[in-house]
């Protein structure tokens, strides 16, 4: 495989990425002394920092890997928000598909540290799905964007927050198909069941199981093809993508006249964090998706960009040097 050539090419994708953004704060710093006032642990902080997460990181790790993401989103008009569009902002990332609500929290995720090891984490949001107003405004700057710029694949990167409904999902795939763009979808509980007609599905195995509402006990590619197998069957979904931690992932693709799967090690990593590495693989899957690749190498690529991720603490996108590194070295 000509990874330089790949690479090259992910370079002239656009990719359009809707879901639920968030600021993800670090607070670092050292324990030396418990409370006086409760049996908890006193950190006395050094340093802080705000980076972007939820479908911001995505886009992101979009822009690592050379490629232009547009973003789509909602966030409440409050300190949060204005902080997550100054990140974006700075980070080159385009806000004209960012809509500003009245009704809702911003996102935000504050996690305190001392050394590698996370003691707290504090989180301010809301869930609650959008207003029918806001998700008319936020459907018409998606279909603006669409209209107006070549767009190469889909990306619905979805935390629960509540951007993303079923409407908004039915819709937008609905003029992806009209458009021949291929969309990706990296679910959560409450729209699991809504993906129909999906062209790549990526829950990890908690989500596979409690969206289908059934126990997988042993994690092979049979017990797993089971599963897949009824996503398929149920919503039309073309390609199932299950990540499995430490075990690797799982693909299989129905779009082929053979149905074909796979199943692939994790590969061995120093593992500091894990927040963020679902954001690589889905953005990583989605940019090979778009470049019509086969399942395999799909999910050989992400699998090995989500793994390279987890080496770092907190959430950071990936470093497309080290994965076009990592990735000639398997050749």
């Amino acid at each position: 495989m000509d990874y330089k050539e790949i690479f090259q090419r992910f370079s002239r994708l656009n990719i359009l990425i809707i879901g639920d953004v968030m600021v993800d704060s670090y607070m670092w710093g050292k324990v030396e002394r418990i409370s006086p006032e409760a049996p908890v642990p006193v950190c006395t902080i050094a340093k802080k920092e705000s980076r972007l997460g939820g479908a911001a990181n995505v886009a992101l790790n979009v822009a690592a890997m050379g490629a232009e993401p547009i973003l789509c989103s909602i966030v409440g008009e409050d300190a949060s928000g204005e902080l997550l569009l100054s990140l974006m902002q700075e980070s080159g990332l385009s806000i004209k598909g960012i809509v500003t609500s009245q009704t809702r929290q911003t996102t935000t995720k504050t996690r305190v540290l001392s050394g590698y090891s996370q003691m707290l984490r504090v989180d301010e949001e809301t869930d609650k799905d959008i207003l029918k107003e806001e998700e008319a405004i936020l459907l018409k700057a998606i279909f603006d964007i669409i209209a107006t710029k070549r767009i190469d694949a889909i990306i619905f990167q979805d935390y629960d927050k509540g951007v993303i409904t079923k409407n908004i999902i039915e819709s937008v795939v609905a003029k992806a198909k009209s458009n021949k763009i291929p969309t990706a979808a990296d679910p959560k509980k409450r729209n699991f069941l809504n993906y129909d007609n999906i062209t790549l599905f990526k829950p990890n195995l908690k989500e596979l199981k409690e969206g289908l509402k059934t126990e997988i006990d042993t994690i092979n590619e049979e017990t797993l093809r089971k599963a897949t197998d009824l996503l398929h069957d149920r919503h039309k979904i073309e390609k199932v993508f299950v990540t499995l931690s430490d075990k690797g992932v799982f693909m299989v693709d129905y779009g082929k006249q053979t149905v074909k799967s796979c199943f692939l090690s994790a590969h061995l990593r120093q593992i500091s964090d894990v927040s963020g590495a679902g954001d690589t693989v889905i953005s990583v899957a989605s940019l090979c998706l778009a470049l019509g690749m086969e399942a395999v190498d799909i999910a050989m690529i992400s699998n090995l960009a989500g793994g390279l991720v987890c080496e770092s603490v907190g959430v950071v996108p990936i470093d497309r040097e080290i994965l076009f590194n990592e990735l000639t070295k398997q050749i």
